[in-house]
């Protein structure tokens, strides 16, 4: 058997560097679609992925600037809803954030299946659950989801019957612009989900309990 032999007593001392995190860095990326603005964004880590939404967020008519290595400038005040590439969307289970911002945004999304891994393992019936009980109506043709809210979106009290992670990034997202109060009960608590609620509380949004099993969100007009 290998053993390992370490002698302690020694004074430890230095920096280290701790690099963003993707699970964080990908929401906030596109909760940018409801800014209307610019927007920088820092230490992001420098992987595919982000250069996949990245990628996304042009197509859709974001200007997109890098201003330093992991930091970028992005004004989606020009974006148009529903141009996300589907090849694109295909390639990362993160995509389906454009959902929620774009439902938040503009009242109606488009988006293909995400990919990433199984989808099938994975399904995004909570997301569903959510948008409906915001007033969309969500239907699936062909692998693309749309969410259309013809009478206008609506505040409400949710329970994910699942802690889910991006159902509830997605709810946080449609409804940050929605007038009143929406509640997200049994809501992840992940830390990335803290995050995304404090990058779009600094940017005026109204969102609290971001860490524990209920969110609320109260809407904001921008």
């Amino acid at each position: 058997m290998e053993r390992i032999y370490i002698n302690g007593g020694k004074p430890l001392s230095g920096r280290i560097e701790v690099g963003g995190m993707k699970n964080a860095a990908l929401p906030i990326l596109f909760s940018t679609i409801l800014v209307e603005d610019k927007c920088v964004i820092e230490n992001l880590p420098r992987i595919s992925d982000i250069k996949t939404t990245l990628d996304i967020l042009t197509a859709m008519g974001a200007q997109v600037n890098e201003l330093d290595s992991g930091t970028v400038q992005v004004d989606t005040t020009n974006i148009k809803c529903g141009l996300m590439p589907q090849n694109l969307a295909q390639t990362m289970r993160a995509s389906y954030y454009v959902l929620g911002a774009e439902l938040g945004r503009f009242g109606r999304s488009r988006a293909a299946c995400p990919g990433g891994d199984d989808f099938g393992a994975r399904p995004i019936d909570q997301h569903v659950k959510g948008f409906e009980a915001l007033g969309a109506t969500v239907t699936e043709n062909d692998e693309v989801y749309t969410c259309i809210a013809e009478n206008g979106l609506r505040a409400a009290s949710i329970y994910l019957d699942i802690a889910s992670v991006g159902a509830t990034i997605n709810i946080m997202l449609a409804a940050t612009k929605i007038e009143g109060l929406t509640v997200i009960d049994n809501a992840a608590r992940e830390p990335h989900v803290v995050d995304l609620a404090n990058f779009l509380n600094s940017c005026g949004a109204d969102i609290t309990g971001a860490g524990t099993e209920v969110i609320k969100i109260r809407g904001v007009k921008k």
